[in-house]
C-alpha cells in the first residue's frame, strides 16, 4: 500500500503506468470509509489494472463550515480498511494547499441547469466546488475509469456533465446504492447518528419503497403528498425534500412518460444530520 500526499509523487507514478499501458482506476472519497465505498474499489479493481483511492475533504463544496469542522477525517483507519481488501493499490491524500495553491476556492460550471435541481436548491454552490475538485483529480490522476455510488446520484449525473462538457478522456461508471442491513444508504454521516436515531432512519428507505409501488398507480403529486404525511407524522425525522425526477434531467415529473425513466429523491434530517437517498422507479 503506497499513500501519496503530494502531486508529484503521484504524478510520476502515473507516468510510469501509462508508459506499461496499464489502466487506472480512480475511487474518489472525502474518507471516513465504509462498506460502500469498498464496494466502489472492488469494482475498480475488477476492471482496471491499478486502483487509485483519492482520500480529500474538499472543503469547497460544503456551504456550511460548521459541516467542514465536524466531518470526520480518519486516515490511518481508512488506509487500514483498504488494507483488508488488498495492499495492492495507491491512496492518494493531498493537503487542500497541495490541491488549491492557496487560492480555496470553486471554479464556476455550467451543468445544463442539472446544477440547479434538488440539492442545488439547498446547498448553494454546493456543485461548483464537487466540479472543480474532481476535474482537478481527473487532471492529475488521468484515470481510464472513476466510480461513483449511486447513492449522489445527481452528483453522478453532474460529473457525466462534466465529462461530457469538458471532453475530458474517463469513463465514468455509477455503481449501485450500499445499504446497512436496516436498509439505511451506507453515508460517513451514519457515524454521528445517536442509537435513538439509528433505530428511525431505517424509515427513509421504507417510505422510499413504498413509494415505487405507489409509482404504478398514483401520480406523482399524489405520492409526493402521502410521503410528506409520513415524516409529519414522524417527530424524529424532518422531510426537507422529496422529488420525483426525470433521471436524465433530474427536472421534477409532472405528467409521466411511458419513454422515460424516474427516480424518487429524498433528503431527511435526523436531528442535525442530513441524510439522503433515492431510489429507481421503472
Amino acid at each position: 500500500m503506497k499513500v501519496f500526499s503530494e502531486i508529484e509523487q503521484i504524478t510520476s507514478a502515473i507516468e510510469a503506468f501509462k508508459v506499461q499501458h496499464l489502466t487506472i482506476g480512480l475511487v474518489p472519497t472525502m474518507g471516513a470509509l465504509h462498506q460502500g465505498h469498498l464496494a466502489l474499489v472492488k469494482n475498480a479493481m475488477a476492471n482496471n489494472d491499478i486502483v487509485i483511492v483519492s482520500v480529500f475533504v474538499n472543503p469547497t463544496q460544503f456551504d456550511k463550515e460548521e459541516d467542514l469542522k465536524k466531518y470526520p477525517r480518519t486516515l490511518d483507519n481508512d488506509v487500514l480498511l483498504l488494507e483488508s481488501i488488498s495492499k495492492d493499490m495507491i491512496i492518494f491524500a493531498p493537503p487542500v494547499k497541495a490541491i488549491y495553491k492557496g487560492n480555496t476556492v470553486s471554479q464556476i460550471f455550467d451543468f445544463d441547469g442539472l446544477e440547479f435541481e434538488m440539492e442545488g436548491r439547498f446547498r448553494h454552490g454546493h456543485f461548483d466546488g464537487v466540479g472543480t475538485i474532481v476535474k482537478k483529480l481527473f487532471e492529475i490522476v488521468k484515470p481510464d475509469n472513476a466510480y461513483f455510488g449511486e447513492k449522489d446520484f445527481q452528483q453522478l449525473q453532474i460529473i457525466k456533465k462534466l465529462v461530457s462538457k469538458y471532453h475530458i478522456p474517463v469513463h465514468v461508471v455509477g455503481c449501485k446504492i450500499h445499504r446497512e442491513s436496516s436498509g439505511l444508504a451506507m453515508s460517513s454521516r451514519n457515524t454521528r447518528l445517536s442509537v435513538t436515531q439509528k433505530d428511525e432512519v431505517p424509515f427513509i428507505y421504507k417510505t422510499l419503497k413504498t413509494a415505487k409501488k405507489h409509482f404504478g398507480t398514483k401520480s406523482a403529486n399524489q405520492i409526493t403528498k402521502w410521503v410528506t404525511k409520513q415524516f409529519e407524522n414522524n417527530p424524529l425525522l424532518k422531510l426537507e425534500y422529496f422529488i420525483i425526477a426525470d433521471v436524465d434531467s433530474l427536472k421534477e415529473l409532472k405528467r409521466k412518460s411511458k419513454n422515460k425513466k424516474y427516480r424518487a429523491f429524498i433528503a431527511v434530517y435526523a436531528g442535525e444530520i442530513r441524510l439522503i437517498d433515492n431510489i429507481a422507479l421503472n
